[in-house]
This record gives C-alpha cells, structure tokens and sequence, in this order.
C-alpha cells in the first residue's frame, strides 16, 4: 500500500476556522492511500459544520495522476447529519490526490436573509444594500474571473434601482444565470482547507472478476505407488486445467510464487513441521540451490511464457 508522507495542515490547527472531520474515503485517518479502480465512481463525503445561521459550502479538490486539479461542489446529506456528498468518476490508473474545501457561502447566506424579509416587506432597502456591497467586494477580487466579476457588477447596479420594487430588484438575483455563476465560483469566507489524501487507482481488474488461484505445481502432480513419492505437476500439464477453471466461470487468474522453494525448514504435508526430502514444501519459502526470488522451479521462463501467452489469454485476465 502507498503511505502517505509529509501530510500538510492548511492552517495552525488542522481544523481551521471551519471543522472538517471524518473526510471518505480514507484508511486510518489518512495513514494509508485508500484503494480505486480506473473506471469507477468513488463516493466522497465529510463532516463540516459551523456555529449559527449562516449557510456553507464545501467543495472537493480533486488532483488526476498527470496533476491536473478539479473542483466539485458537494451537496448536504440528510437534514442534520452534517453530512456533506459528492461521487466523482475516476478515468485513469494512478495517485490521486484530494482535500476538503469548507467555507462560508456569503451569498447564500444574503440571499436567505433577504428573500425572507422582503417577502414581508421588512428591511427592504437594507437587504438589497446588503446584497449590493456584498456583489461589489466580490467583484474586486483578484482570484474571480472577469466574466463572473462583470455579472456580479451588473447584479449590483441592478439592485441599485430604487426605481423598481424589491421584489423585482430581488428576483434578478435568483435567475439560472445567477446560479450557475454563484456555483461556478461562490462568494467565499472562513475558507478551511483539510489534509490532503490519496487515492490509488488499479487497473479495472483490481475491482471486478471472479479471481482464481491455481497452483500449477499441484495441476498435474503424480505419486509413484513404488516410491512413495509425489512428482510436482508442471506448467506444461498445468495447461490442461485451464479450460475448466474457465468454464467454472471464473476470469482472473493468479498463481503463487513460482520460484524454487528453500530447503530449510521446509513444512511437510498438512503444515507440519517435519518433511522429508520427497515434500514439496511451501511456494513461498524463497529460495535454494536452485536460485532465488526472481528464478523460475524446474523449468524455463519459455515455458511460463507458454502457459501465459498461448493459454492464459485465451480464458483469462492475467
């Protein structure tokens, strides 16, 4: 598994000004990279929360394997629960990398205030003054696009019409536009960054298949009665189980270590600890005379080769 290094906190306090708690998916609180498949919607969630009235947003800041960033805005779980959603498809295998975006959504929070009060006629003017010098600060920073900035501009000089009701001067800040726009980049304070944590891409195969292990040492072992010895089955005859294991339904195939297998303290038959030199002994005792991890028992990579390319393929997934 790939551990994570080196974790930075945004802030002094690893909650910041907004709490950021129980972030998913993670192992361990982050000790670990949690685990995906290229392909697969990953469900993301968090706790966030805050004191008072105010409304929140919290997004997701997702890096891609070739350090591309994405922003995905997360939606509330059920009424309470502090809960906040969001699935994302993740495309390619590989690291990636994301964190937990909390902050103060100023204009949802304008916006709730006003809709209840001008609706009952209270405070009419100053809501909308409210809205205005809240627009006109947010068109001025830096980090806000040009074409969101020029909305936001032109919403406040509307609102500036003393001309028309409120409630029509009210109305053009609920348009789809001005959704859209409030979404794409919203009006943000107390922003509170998370830890950042990792999650680690597989090929499809790591997530799906019904998977088999077969031991090509056992496939096609014999006994000679005479001897009283068995003699370890092959690739070669290892092959001819193939086709059965495939029609069993099964589409992924994995086998033990096929290296030589050490002859010190070799377990016998049934796990014991006495064996003769007849007994096998267990695949993943690495090493003897015979060569170590990276060799091949017995016989030649050509014959792996064989049983891969001229056989595996055919039913399985390798």
């Amino acid at each position: 598994m790939s551990k994570i290094t080196g974790i930075k906190h945004r802030h002094e306090s690893p909650f910041g000004r907004l709490p950021i708690l129980g972030i998913s998916p993670s192992v361990e609180s982050g000790r670990w990279s949690a685990k995906a498949f290229a392909g697969e919607v990953i469900p993301f969630s968090t706790n966030v929360f805050r004191e008072g009235h105010d409304s929140l947003g919290v997004e997701l800041l997702l890096t891609d394997p070739k350090g591309s960033l994405s922003t995905h805005r997360m939606s509330p779980g059920s009424l309470g629960s502090d809960r906040w959603h969001t699935s994302v498809l993740i495309r390619d295998e590989g690291v990636y990398k994301f964190s937990i975006r909390a902050f103060g959504d100023d204009f949802e929070t304008w916006h709730h205030n006003a809709s209840i009060k001008i609706a009952v006629g209270i405070d009419e003017e100053l809501m909308l003054l409210e809205g205005i010098a809240l627009l006109t600060r947010a068109a001025s920073e830096p980090a806000r696009s040009k074409n969101n900035a020029m909305h936001l501009v032109e919403l406040a000089e509307y609102l500036s019409d003393t001309d028309k009701p409120a409630k029509t001067r009210l109305a053009a800040a609920e348009t789809a536009q001005i959704a859209k726009l409030m979404a794409e980049e919203p009006i943000r304070s107390l922003v509170t960054l998370s830890d950042e944590f990792l999650l680690e891409a597989e090929r499809e195969r790591a997530g799906v298949g019904a998977w088999y292990e077969f031991f090509p040492r056992s496939e096609g072992a014999t006994f000679d009665e005479k001897t009283k010895v068995w003699k370890s089955g092959t690739f070669k005859t290892a092959t001819k189980r193939l086709p059965a294991v495939a029609a069993m339904g099964f589409n992924v195939l994995y086998m033990p270590p096929i290296h030589p297998i050490g002859t010190a303290f070799r377990k016998g038959p049934n796990n014991s600890l006495q064996a003769g030199p007849q007994d096998p002994g267990s695949p993943w005792a690495i090493g003897s005379a015979d060569g170590g991890h990276d060799a091949v028992a017995h016989e030649s990579l050509n014959d792996f080769r064989h049983l891969h390319t001229s056989l595996l393929s055919k039913f399985f997934h390798s």
